[in-house]
């Protein structure tokens, strides 16, 4: 009777290990990255405007310098 008891509780104790092994890690929090992302994309969207209008400043500046009409 006592090798049955103690391989009773030998097996619910090493069932109840194996169920319980290590957990998964936790997914890794965000960077914080997006905002820090789209600022930066609106900043070149802005640059991109800019310079359209410094070209087309350049380009009536230039047609104004030779005389011609617009």
């Amino acid at each position: 009777m006592s090798n049955w008891k103690f391989s009773t509780m030998s097996l619910s104790v090493l069932f109840t290990l194996s169920c319980s092994g290590p957990e998964a890690p936790p997914p890794p929090k965000s960077l914080g990255l997006a905002p820090l992302l789209q600022a930066e994309q609106r900043a070149r969207d802005v640059q991109k405007t800019v310079d359209q209008h410094a070209d087309a400043t350049r380009k009536a500046v230039d047609t104004q310098e030779r005389g011609d009409t617009p």
